[in-house]
């Protein structure tokens, strides 16, 4: 199980396991990040999408090849919607940042501000810190809310462009919180519309953590018997921290 942080892997999978158990059920252990992604598919249209996997500590551009997902591009650091929250905390925006950020920059102009695609990953730390300098200078915060949305925004719909033009896909799946930004949803939508492609966005209420994902993902693999424990197998599950999306086989989508 998982991935996530430890203490609250070891409470779910402590308690599945009581549950399990005692009402002599079948187990399935889930990667939640696959939980995002086919939970994206089942609340959209979308079928084989390049994922936009954009949240608080996960930033991925994610498509599904062979019998695996494969990531394409990832945050070298920290993923843009940290990166967001540590700007907003250090120019008293408070927490969480994104829409108070989103609010501002439709009031700013733009900066030239670092940008930072390094193949297909991209960095968002120096940049943020790089605003954060520009502020304490006297930069109106409304004009680097707007430059730090355009350049980081700029930077993943760059990557998730050269996923599209590799695989061959013809349909962009943004998931995540940050998918709750208009401006990026904009983005992609201009891009995708550019290239003949069509754009999905998970419902916003869908985008966070959530146990609908889990027995999404969780029901597929059961189907097709995919990390399902039984009886004492059970005893068996235990949690992954660092359970990466490129580790997770599937069965349940045909090639």
């Amino acid at each position: 199980m998982g991935p996530g942080l430890s203490p609250s892997l070891i409470i779910g999978k402590d308690f599945a396991k009581e549950l399990a158990l005692r009402y002599n059920k079948p187990l399935v252990a889930v990667n939640h990040l696959a939980g995002h992604l086919e939970e994206g598919k089942f609340f959209t249209p979308s079928k084989d999408p390049v994922y936009v996997f954009v949240s608080g500590a996960n930033t991925q551009i994610i498509a599904h090849e062979g019998n695996k997902f494969r990531i394409f591009g990832e945050a070298l650091s920290v993923g843009l919607g940290n990166a967001l929250d540590k700007f907003g905390r250090e120019v008293g925006l408070g927490f969480p940042a994104g829409p108070k950020i989103e609010a501002l920059a439709k009031n700013g102009k733009y900066i030239e501000l670092p940008y930072n695609v390094k193949g297909m990953d991209v960095e968002f730390s120096g940049i943020v810190t790089h605003c954060i300098n520009l502020f304490k200078k006297g930069i109106p915060v409304e004009d680097l809310c707007y430059s730090l949305q355009e350049t980081g925004f700029a930077m993943l719909i760059e990557v998730t462009e050269r996923a599209l033009a590799h695989t061959g896909k013809n349909e962009a799946l943004l998931i995540g919180g940050v998918s709750a930004n208009q401006r990026f949803v904009e983005m992609l939508n201009s891009m995708c519309s550019e290239r003949g492609a069509k754009a999905f966005a998970c419902p916003l209420k869908y985008s966070m953590d959530n146990g609908v994902q889990i027995a999404i993902a969780g029901l597929l693999q059961f189907k097709y018997d995919y990390n399902v424990f039984k009886d004492k197998e059970i005893n068996e599950v235990d949690i992954d921290p660092n359970w990466r999306i490129d580790e997770v086989e599937t069965p349940w989508i045909k090639k």
